[in-house]
Parts: C-alpha cells; sequence; structure tokens
C-alpha cells in the first residue's frame, strides 16, 4: 500500500510538525493575503515616516526650543525607538514563525502597529517624549513581528523554480506602496488642514494686530505651502505679510511673528486635525493587513519532492503461480528487488532464509 503522504499530498510542513496528522493537508489560505498585507503594512510604515518627520521637525522641536537649523538631526535622533523596536522584533518573530508558522506572529503585528496609529492620533500635538517614545518603540515591534513571517510565507509557499519571481513581486508591491504612500499622506494631511488653516491663519494674526486684509491674504495661502514650510523648518509670515506691514507693527509683535515659535503654535491644531486623518487611514490600512493575514491559512511549505516521494512509495506488484498460490515474488520479503524470484533452499530452509551459494565445479584433473 502506498503511504499515505505520497498519497493525500502533504506537505513537507506537515510530514516534520508533531502536531500535524501525516494525511491532513494544511489549507493555502487566501490567494494573494500575504501580498496584500505586505501592501498595507508597507503603506502605513511609509506614510508614518513622513508625518513623524513633519511633526517633529515642523512643530515639537521648534516649540520646545531647538533651532531650525538643528531640528533635521533631532528629529532622527528621537524616532530611534522605532528602529530599535524593529531591530529587536524582526529577527525574534522569524526565529519563532519557523516553528509555529508565521500566521499568529503576522496577524498579532498589524494589530499592535494599528493600536499605536490610535495612540499616536490620541495623542497632543505637544506630547510629552516618554509616552511618544513608547508609542514608536510598539509600533517598531509590530512591524517587526509581521516582516519577517510575512516575508517566509511568501517564499516557503513557492516551488523553488518560482521564488526568484516571488521574490521580485514582493518587493515590488513593498516599493510601490512606500511611493503611494508619499502620495496617499500628504493628500489626507492637506485635506485635514483645508478646513481649520484658515480659521487659525486669521484668528492668529489679527490677534497680533495684523490688519484683518493682511491676515486674509495670508489665510488665503495654500495647505501645501504650509505644510512644505513646516517640514523645512521656515517660518513664511515674514515673506508673506512684508516688511511694509510688519513695520507697522510694534517691535516685540513684529519680533514674536517671525520668530520661531509663533508658526508652530499657530498651525498646531490645523495639523492635529490632518494627523487625525492621516492616521486614521492607517489605521484601517492595518487592521485590513491583519485580516489578510489570519486568513492566510495553516503552516504552509512547498514540498517539491511529493512526486518523487510517491514514486518511491509505489507498491510492489504481486505475482501468482501456478495453483492460485503466491509466487517467488509475493513471497519475498519488501527488501526483494521487483521481478526477482526469492530462493528456495531444499525442504529443510526456512521460509525467507537465504540458501547457501550452489558449490564451485571440481577442477579438472590435469592428464
Amino acid at each position: 500500500m502506498a503511504d499515505r503522504t505520497a498519497l493525500f499530498g502533504c506537505t513537507h510542513a506537515a510530514r516534520t510538525a508533531p502536531w500535524a496528522a501525516p494525511w491532513k493537508v494544511p489549507r493555502r489560505g487566501l490567494r494573494g493575503g500575504r501580498n496584500l498585507a505586505s501592501l498595507l503594512a508597507s503603506l502605513g510604515r511609509g506614510g508614518l515616516m513622513f508625518l513623524l518627520i513633519i511633526w517633529l521637525q515642523g512643530i515639537w522641536l521648534p516649540r520646545h526650543g531647538y533651532g531650525f537649523t538643528e531640528t533635521p538631526l533631532w528629529a532622527g535622533i528621537y524616532m530611534l525607538p522605532l528602529t530599535l523596536g524593529f531591530l529587536v522584533a524582526g529577527p525574534v518573530s522569524g526565529w519563532a514563525s519557523d516553528r509555529f508558522g508565521a500566521r499568529a506572529f503576522a496577524t498579532g503585528g498589524m494589530l499592535l502597529a494599528a493600536g499605536t496609529f490610535l495612540a499616536l492620533q490620541a495623542l497632543p500635538v505637544d506630547f510629552g517624549y516618554p509616552s511618544f517614545a513608547l508609542i514608536l518603540l510598539l509600533n517598531g515591534i509590530g512591524m517587526g513581528l509581521f516582516a519577517a513571517p510575512n516575508r517566509a510565507a511568501v517564499m516557503n509557499s513557492l516551488p523553488p523554480d518560482q521564488r526568484g519571481v516571488g521574490a521580485g513581486i514582493s518587493t515590488t508591491f513593498q516599493n510601490s506602496a512606500m511611493v503611494l504612500s508619499i502620495g496617499i499622506f500628504f493628500s489626507l494631511m492637506i485635506a485635514g488642514l483645508a478646513g481649520p488653516l484658515p480659521r487659525a491663519l486669521t484668528s492668529g494674526l489679527t490677534a497680533q494686530r495684523v490688519p484683518v486684509a493682511d491676515a486674509a491674504k495670508v489665510a488665503a495661502l495654500p495647505p501645501v505651502g504650509v505644510l512644505f514650510a513646516s517640514l523645512l523648518g521656515y517660518n513664511p509670515v515674514r515673506t508673506l505679510l512684508g516688511p511694509q506691514v510688519l513695520d507697522q507693527l510694534p517691535p516685540d509683535r513684529a519680533a514674536y511673528l517671525t520668530g520661531r515659535e509663533f508658526f508652530p503654535q499657530l498651525i498646531s491644531q490645523p495639523f492635529s486635525d490632518g494627523l487625525a486623518v492621516a492616521f486614521g487611514f492607517a489605521t484601517a490600512a492595518c487592521l485590513i493587513a491583519a485580516v489578510a493575514s489570519l486568513l492566510r491559512g495553516g503552516r504552509y511549505v512547498h514540498d517539491d519532492d511529493r512526486a518523487r516521494t510517491g514514486a518511491r512509495q509505489a507498491p510492489v506488484p504481486v505475482t501468482t503461480a501456478a495453483g492460485g498460490k503466491p509466487g517467488p515474488a509475493a513471497a519475498a520479503g519488501p527488501g526483494t528487488p521487483t521481478g526477482t524470484a526469492a530462493p528456495t533452499g531444499t525442504g529443510t530452509a526456512k521460509t525467507g532464509a537465504p540458501s547457501p551459494p550452489p558449490p564451485p565445479p571440481p577442477h579438472p584433473r590435469s592428464p
């Protein structure tokens, strides 16, 4: 009888996993779910990087006394917990997923990442750094828990001659998502800024005795200009108002308008509204990626040796001797080659015991 593993086409993971019965075939799960999850996770991760840079470099660091020439360096330093979490969780999750499967780690990582986006959405613009660093650390851990198991699941589900194509497709999904995330998140930020930004600019400038007509001109500034001004660490008030308006104001108010604190404080609340829209999209993307990871099925490792295993385990043909009794091939043990009769001795030979070799012929006598 053929081996049940070859008969039912079981994979290598099912044969070697101690908890899996050898006749059960693991489900492949949702086709394309791994690449979909990778695309959505890359969207959330790429958008987060740009939003954090704008948040730190354009608003938080200037409000805490950092000069605009120092904000790029310190923005990178304050984002180190994100990298640290990824570096710790990535190798650990890859090691664990090889033993317990990728589904739990990939799904849990995306759920954790979605929770961190919700926490960032609830965080005030002028946050305390310890809570911000903890959220970044957890986000890096969530992304690290997802990345290695998901890539391993993609590669293990392919036969060896298709893994190069699979790696290319998976990398294309990730790189395309990183590019798309820039346009998506900047568009969401601008949509969130478009409503509250003109009102904030008008009220903030008129509170510093700027004429209403001049404040209205500044309020008509496109939101994308404000967004990139904050990204570059630049206060555009001096250029927008011009020396004619600034010279009419008291010197202390003119200095405050053109300083490094007024503009970041002015756009903080509109920026918070834009962050809520962008982080809401990132949360939804991570939740969909978690669902796709959950539907990926159990452990699946493509086995390219199934056909050869089935061929090796083929049943031995049985021949029938005259009179309906099993012939020599049937009486032979499993180690006897097919088609070779088992050697038989005289009446005293035991069944299955090898017969002694025939005696050598006598040497001819010399004449």
